[in-house]
């Protein structure tokens, strides 16, 4: 703690000078701002228009092609199409836009353009306000490495590191050999966990850092990248700061940001679990000097990384614009941010003192957010896309807030981020607020895309994670414990061949016409003995899928007697409504609810707070009389991607687990490896190609018997 303590005076008299600087300025001039464009897309886009409504600002909100009818696009009554899906980058076009609908600020969101100096330059030089800090602070903070020149010179803890201009790969490597394995690269330019590579040995350097270069050159244009030290049991910290044109700075709590997956967080909580009240303070002191030091205004958030090892913290990054989960501070302050935003950019003094702050965080306990995100976290969390076919969310109430920027019906674009919602629940202690969102998430339903929903509701039982025993290695460190499957019991499956029955038998009641689907043969109008074939595929893709038959007799219009493999059920009473797809079935030992949803041979069912994803089998002889074409031996692409590169040539014998191509989905990167060893037979794909989830990538030669 010793290098701590001695930045603590260079901090605050930085404090103290800042505060004499302002003191002697001239006073500022208050303009009301009457119409804001959102420069943004999605749920902050919603959440934005929702605080500038309240308070009569006109907004005009902007879409993309494939945005069209997305929630955002049709929030306001005044809404421009801006086409092409990396449309939200044109920053030229955008303060075109304001200008032509009378737009007096430009609120950036987060992401896009939110923290792109250039814009907040031009958008002050058209005369528009941009809801965000200076463009100074934006650029200064920007750069990773002389951010951390300005931290040093402020009194700010800095994490060992290379922070130079040389670029060569060697020099690179040799910086990173005299720092000490292993090192974290990270882009310049970067954020999100974009363009950052943990590098664990000398002899994966190389590999590491030209993936972490291709990364960052697509997501910010730009491959510039630091070497520093990685602390093996780190917890991510981050300070909430708010400062304004007259001197005046809080931190607004800390947030504990530590669960995360590629680099990117999932759970987010206030305040930070065992944080000793004399680091809190320390840490929210830095983060203060840190935002002064560059003239800060507005919201903004700085990041650190805390070593539970020695208890010392260092500085990371700073944020310039609203995060993703500052919900989670306005839950545990009792204040709207986007309004102090608001505030701050017509000139206004900020609403709470750093005395005041702190005192409604004592009193308003903890809180905790969930990022809700359609992606497979069996597959190393890969984003999932598709259409929204069931949406249903926990009730909204003053301690259960959900933002979202989909409804049922939505479709989740493979072009952007794939976060569906957040969840955020408050508590009056962080044991109780962790039980509400458990609660919360097992009311949550999601049909189509996969999501990490399950995943969620593990994580809030994980006993370390209830403990308060965190850091960012979490997930990987607690690998059995988090993604071990649970096997469907026999009351699933025979709530699935009720439902596909009972739905069948509405269905044909309600059009005369309609026939049953090939995979439903044997689903007819009248009493008989109905058998059906049901699939759990691993959801990491690998091993075996299971079949299991489930066996129906209707005995009376809602009677059935069922035999799942060895279990049976007698005078079974099972009703579906089609209006709610709820399936409600009185066994003899229980009764059940269950929502059950069908996408042709798919199933999904929401049952005791659980989910579960079944395959409808289809008959060996309908698969030869339809054609359907055996991928076994060919390599899936696992969602809707674009090909960056082909790594292997038709041909090539490979080795398991080699990498094969290398696709683009979500501004997301992910290598294809080979799942055995083999030879390539075809490469059906190439650089540049756009593939649907489940499009055949690399074909392997059959083996020969």
């Amino acid at each position: 703690m010793r290098a701590v303590r001695k930045s603590t005076r260079l901090s605050r008299q930085l404090l103290a000078a800042n505060a004499v600087r302002h003191s002697s300025t001239n006073a500022v001039s208050i303009k009301p701002l009457t119409s804001v464009l959102i420069a943004n897309r999605g749920e902050i886009a919603l959440r934005v228009g929702r605080t500038a409504s309240e308070y009569g600002i006109k907004t005009t909100t902007l879409y993309t092609d494939p945005d069209a009818k997305s929630q955002h696009a049709l929030s306001s009554p005044y809404a421009v199409n801006l086409g092409d899906a990396s449309a939200y980058l044109d920053g030229d076009r955008i303060i075109q836009i304001a200008q032509e609908q009378g737009c007096q600020g430009i609120h950036p969101g987060y992401g896009f353009l939110s923290e792109n100096p250039t814009f907040a330059r031009k958008c002050t030089e058209a005369g528009i306000t941009f809801i965000g800090p200076p463009w100074q602070a934006i650029e200064a903070m920007g750069s990773k490495s002389e951010s951390k020149n300005i931290m040093i010179a402020a009194g700010v803890p800095c994490i060992p590191g290379y922070h130079g201009s040389n670029q060569d790969p060697e020099y690179l490597k040799k910086e990173a050999a005299n720092i000490g394995y292993p090192v974290l690269l990270k882009a310049v330019k970067g954020g999100g966990g974009k363009g950052m590579r943990i590098v664990n040995k000398p002899e994966d350097f190389f590999a590491q850092l030209d993936s972490a270069k291709s990364e960052a050159r697509n997501s910010f244009g730009d491959e510039v990248m630091l070497v520093e030290k990685y602390i093996t049991t780190p917890r991510h910290i981050e300070v909430q700061v708010f400062a304004d044109k007259h001197g005046n700075c809080v931190a607004l709590g800390e947030r504990d940001c530590s669960i995360q997956r590629r680099h990117q967080k999932i759970l987010e909580e206030s305040p930070a679990p065992h944080l000793k009240e004399d680091i809190r303070q320390d840490i929210w002191e830095k983060a203060r000097a840190a935002a002064l030091a560059v003239k800060y205004e507005g919201a903004g958030t700085v990041e650190f990384i805390f070593d539970n090892d020695t208890g010392e913290f260092f500085f990371m990054e700073m944020n310039t614009r609203l995060q993703v989960e500052h919900p989670v501070t306005e839950m545990v302050t009792g204040e709207d941010l986007v309004r102090w935003q608001l505030i701050v950019a017509e000139g206004g003094k900020l609403p709470l003192t750093q005395q005041e702050v702190e005192q409604r965080i004592k009193e308003r306990g903890a809180a905790i957010e969930a990022r809700i995100y359609a992606e497979n976290p069996d597959m190393n969390f890969i984003p999932d896309s598709g259409l929204l076919l069931h949406l249903k969310t926990p009730k909204p109430t003053p301690t259960v807030r959900i933002d979202a920027g989909f409804v049922a019906g939505d479709e989740v674009s493979s072009h952007y981020d794939p976060m569906i919602a957040k969840l955020i629940v408050q508590g009056p202690t962080r044991e109780a607020a962790i039980a509400k969102l458990r609660a919360a998430l097992e009311e949550y339903e999601v049909a189509g895309p996969i999501t990490n929903i399950e995943f969620l509701k593990k994580m809030c039982v994980s006993p370390d994670f209830v403990a308060g025993d965190v850091e960012t290695g979490y997930i990987q460190k607690h690998q059995d414990e988090l993604f071990t499957p649970e096997p469907p019991a026999p009351e699933v499956y025979a709530q699935a061949a009720l439902g596909l029955a009972l739905q069948e038998i509405s269905r044909a009641h309600a059009d005369l016409f309609a026939g049953p689907s090939v995979t439903s043969i044997g689903y007819g109008n009248h009493f008989q003995r109905r058998q059906v074939d049901l699939v759990e595929t691993p959801a990491n893709g690998k091993g075996d899928s299971t079949s299991t038959p489930i066996t129906l007799v209707q005995t009376a219009p809602t009677k059935f007697d069922i035999t799942v493999g060895s279990h049976s059920y007698s005078n079974v009473v099972s009703t579906f409504a089609p209006s709610t797809n709820i399936l409600t079935t009185f066994f003899p030992h229980t009764r059940l609810s269950t929502t059950f949803i069908r996408d042709g041979d798919r199933l999904t069912l929401f049952q005791q707070g659980k989910q579960y994803r079944l395959q409808l089998a289809l008959p060996k002889w309908a698969s030869k009389a339809l054609g359907v074409k055996d991928l076994t031996n060919s390599v899936l692409a696992p969602m809707p991607c674009k090909v960056l590169r082909v790594d292997v040539k038709e041909g090539e014998t490979v080795k398991r687990d080699q990498p094969l191509v290398v696709i683009e989905s979500m501004k997301m990167e992910t290598v294809i490896r080979a799942p055995h060893d083999g030879v390539i037979a075809r490469v059906v794909h190439g650089a540049g190609d756009l593939c649907k989830a489940g499009t055949a990538l690399v074909e392997f030669a059959e083996e020969e018997k």
